[in-house]
């Protein structure tokens, strides 16, 4: 099978897992990985090491110190596997011609008005300032828009829940679905902190703005996105699920008398103006089918797309080459990829070739 690396020729792949200065003997970074023309540098595993510790501690501010490092340990031996999983669908995109610049801008500007900015000159200088290149920034954001839509594309699609396997759920596990009363929310806030007594009435008239829109038929999870301030915007104003009891009264005694698709009147919080939609109320008792067939679909969904991306995936790196330096691991590896040992170059002389040694991963 012809393989795409064989374009560029070995001793294009094969280099040292060192990039040298032109001419001189100075290491400039470390490769780890190789994925057929694309390289993963040390600076690009430890970043991916530092994020993946950042959102394993904010998914849980208020777990105990070794709960957290235990779920960073169970996480560090995939952040390899993710940077590969994430070259390979990008190439991927490039070879289904996918381009994503229309979702790009769409969502820098969801950024720039999250952050309160007058426009994306002054999102780039705030990213600039923070010490990250803007490209760099676009990149990022650019490959995870790129990753969603090939695997929308090629593996979502082809997933189909139908009725039989939502009603056998349904069936089977119904003891599930005996719940107390509960009302599914989401929001969209529109911030006062920070804001002086004259800003107040500028910022009640906006959200009394997104309210009328919201009644003329705008789809709440997408006005959401593109403006909500609040940390839920990036998933649509997703509050979860409550019972009574767990939310302020204030908004209990509204919400709980509310049916679903309902949409609040605009809410004064001490967070800023808010706007709730209940998208599901689920009285006492056994839910009827119809009331939780959605949840189940999804649910069923979720558990088959796992293993669906990850049959994909290996299918992508069986038709694909890649290279692990010694001392780093790919959780996904499969068998025919390769191992490289590399001689590491002294400053000031020849590279010498790498010493292969082929082995299954």
């Amino acid at each position: 099978m012809n393989k795409p690396w064989m374009a560029a020729g070995l001793a294009a792949v094969l280099l040292p897992g060192l990039v040298m200065a032109q001419g001189q003997g100075k290491v400039i970074e470390e490769i780890v990985a190789r994925v057929n023309n694309d390289i993963i540098t040390r600076a690009d595993f430890e970043k991916a090491q530092s994020s993946m510790r950042d959102e394993v501690k904010q998914d849980c501010p208020s777990c105990p110190a070794s709960q957290v490092e235990d779920t960073i340990k169970q996480h560090e031996k995939d952040v390899l596997r993710d940077l590969i999983d994430q070259s390979l669908l990008v190439q991927r995109a490039k070879d289904m011609d996918i381009t994503v610049e229309t979702e790009l801008i769409k969502r820098l500007d969801q950024i720039r008005q999250q952050n309160n900015l007058p426009s994306l000159e002054a999102l780039q200088k705030a990213v600039d300032s923070a010490g990250v290149p803007w490209e760099d920034y676009k990149r990022v954001i650019r490959n995870k828009l790129l990753t969603q839509e090939v695997i929308h594309r090629e593996v979502g699609s082809r997933i189909a829940i139908d009725h039989a396997s939502i009603n056998k759920y349904y069936e089977d596990h119904k003891s599930d679905f005996n719940r107390p009363e509960q009302i599914f929310l989401s929001e969209i806030l529109v911030s006062a902190q920070g804001k002086g007594p004259d800003e107040i009435p500028a910022l009640e008239k906006k959200a009394g703005d997104y309210l009328a829109r919201l009644k003329k038929g705008e789809d709440f999870a997408e006005l959401a996105r593109r403006y909500s301030d609040g940390p839920t915007g990036k998933d649509g104003g997703d509050l979860g699920v409550y019972q009574v009891g767990q939310l302020s009264k204030q908004l209990e005694d509204v919400v709980f008398k509310m049916n679903r698709g309902d949409l609040t009147d605009v809410i004064r919080t001490k967070s800023g103006f808010e706007i709730f939609r209940v998208n599901e109320h689920y009285q006492a008792g056994l839910q009827p089918l119809e009331k939780v067939a959605n949840e189940i679909a999804n649910k069923l969904f979720m558990e088959r797309m796992e293993p669906e991306l990850r049959s994909y995936l290996a299918e992508l790196r069986e038709q694909s080459y890649l290279v692990i330096k010694p001392g780093y691991v790919d959780s996904a590896a499969v068998a025919g990829n390769t191992v490289i040992a590399e001689t590491q170059p002294t400053p000031d002389s020849k590279q010498k070739s790498p010493k292969k040694s082929k082995k299954g991963k």
